[in-house]
Formats: C-alpha cells, sequence, structure tokens
C-alpha cells in the first residue's frame, strides 16, 4: 500500500488548514490569511486626508441652509415686519432729513441682527448644550469651515426680509432708492460680523438659556443704538454705539440716501465693517475649538 507525502500547511482533512490543527504554515504566510506577502490585507489602510476649507464650507453651508429653512422662514416674516413696524412708529417722530436716514438704514440691518446675531446665538447656545458639537468634532472638516457655513446659512435667510424694509422704508420716509445696490455689500459684511458675535455669544455661554439671553440683548443694542438717529443720543451712549458691528453697515447705507454720496466714507465705513467681521469669526472659530474640546 502506498503512502501519499504529506503537504506543508495542510492536514487532508478537508475544510481544515494546517494552522487550525495546530501545524506549522508554509514560510512567508501568516496564519488566516491566503495570497503573496505583502497584500493588501496585511497592510491597515491610510486614513482619509482632511477636507479643504471651502469644499467643506459649501458642505456645511448647504446642509445648514436645508435644515433651517422651514424653521427660520417664519421668523424671518417676524423680522421683517418687526422692523417695518418700528419704521412705521418713527414715522410720527421723525419728519426727514438725517433722522429718516438712520431710522431707515437702522430698520434694514436690525434684519440682519435679529437672524445672524439672535438666532445664531440661539442656535449654538442649543448645539452645545445638546452635545451636537461632538457630532461636528468628529467631522474631517476644519473648525472654520464650521463656524462660516452655519454663519452664511443664517445670514441668507436676511437678504429677502433686508431689501423689503429697505424699499418700504424709502417709500415710507420719500428716500432716493436709487444707491440701494449697495445692500449687496452692506448686509454680507454686517451679516458676518454679527454672526460671528452670535455664534460667539452661544459658544461661550455656560448654559443655553444665557445664549438666549445674551442674543437678545444683542439684539436690542443693535435696535436701540442703530435705529434711533445718532445726534439724538447722549455723548455716552454713542460711545457704546461704535462698539456695535452693525454700526458701520448702517451708517454706509444711510449716506448712500443723499443725493451725492461720499464714497470714500462709505468705502471707508464698509472697510471697518469687513474688518470687524474677519475678527469677529476668527473668534468664535477660537470659542467652537475651545467648546468643541470641552
Amino acid at each position: 500500500m502506498s503512502v501519499m507525502p504529506a503537504v506543508s500547511g495542510t492536514t487532508g482533512v478537508p475544510g481544515v488548514s494546517g494552522a487550525s490543527a495546530g501545524l506549522p504554515s508554509a514560510p512567508g504566510v501568516s496564519p488566516g490569511t491566503s495570497g503573496a506577502p505583502g497584500e493588501a490585507g496585511d497592510i491597515p489602510a491610510p486614513l482619509a486626508a482632511r477636507a479643504r476649507l471651502f469644499p467643506a464650507l459649501a458642505a456645511v453651508y448647504r446642509a445648514q441652509l436645508s435644515r433651517a429653512r422651514v424653521a427660520r422662514i417664519p421668523l424671518l416674516f417676524v423680522a421683517t415686519f418687526q422692523s417695518i413696524g418700528i419704521m412705521i412708529l418713527m414715522r410720527g417722530v421723525v419728519d426727514g432729513g438725517s433722522g429718516a436716514r438712520s431710522v431707515v438704514a437702522g430698520s434694514s440691518v436690525l434684519v440682519v441682527a435679529f437672524v445672524a446675531l439672535n438666532l445664531l446665538a440661539q442656535y449654538f447656545g442649543q448645539l452645545r448644550a445638546s452635545g451636537g458639537l461632538d457630532h461636528y468634532a468628529t467631522l474631517p472638516v476644519p473648525p472654520s469651515a464650521v463656524v462660516l457655513g452655519a454663519a452664511a446659512a443664517y445670514a441668507s435667510f436676511t437678504v429677502p426680509g433686508t431689501i423689503v424694509t429697505a424699499v418700504m422704508g424709502s417709500v415710507l420716509f420719500q428716500l432716493p432708492m436709487t444707491h440701494l445696490w449697495i445692500l449687496l455689500a452692506v448686509i454680507p459684511l454686517s451679516g458676518a460680523a454679527l454672526a460671528g458675535l452670535g455664534a460667539v455669544l452661544g459658544l461661550l455661554a455656560p448654559r443655553q438659556e444665557l445664549a438666549t439671553l445674551c442674543g437678545q440683548l444683542g439684539m436690542s443694542a443693535a435696535l436701540l443704538l442703530g435705529v434711533l438717529p445718532a445726534d439724538r443720543m447722549p455723548q455716552v451712549v454713542s460711545y457704546a454705539r461704535d462698539l456695535l458691528p452693525s454700526t458701520y453697515g448702517v451708517e454706509a447705507l444711510a449716506r448712500t440716501f443723499d443725493g451725492q454720496p461720499d464714497w470714500w466714507v462709505v468705502c471707508a465705513d464698509l472697510g471697518v465693517c469687513a474688518g470687524v467681521a474677519v475678527v469677529s469669526l476668527a473668534a468664535a472659530t477660537w470659542a467652537y475649538r475651545r467648546a468643541a474640546v470641552r
């Protein structure tokens, strides 16, 4: 009777390998794997590359825009009607001149303050309280993309209401509408500055209720310091007005209601507003990193 030669690494029993039976494996082949040494199964998969800023920013913006569309549109109507109602009330106090320009410009930017400052402070306060920041922290996106995407999405909701308020105010106070195209610069710059401030308030507030309170106080400051004519304020209050980020957007819009606006001063106001926007968004990014690691 002939004897079959034993094969290294096999047992002769179908379905049972030599490794599972306690026999030594073939040289260069690890137990439980098959194929040539150095195949992809033996090498750990590399981690995915970190998302770049602009693609991540676009993704966060689209997600925030679609998520907040249903919930924020009714509040946008409230902000618009609130600003129009304030202008109607001020119509009995202010007849024209610089006071009328301040009322219309301040009421228009107030729509931006209501959404970008007040609602964004509430959103980030709720996100921190519910642990939603942990979700964003696990995503391979830069912190600045999260802050900028949310700020841009909330600021986008202010565009229709701000335009409607500016047009209604111009008709109500008989102001020229020739230069209302300046809103294309006022809305994003004021929105970015106020959104950054709102994000800072929401992320640094220790409790969600305090974030809501800070957002309401910020909007009230934009109402009182932005809508009321500056020449009728006490000197001490005017200093506080200069510290409000939206003030420079209000001043830029108010100057364009003149017959011949001083465009150098308008550009200077917009430049200050842009600088404040950069600082406030950088502070919001820092506040996001601080809140995410806690």
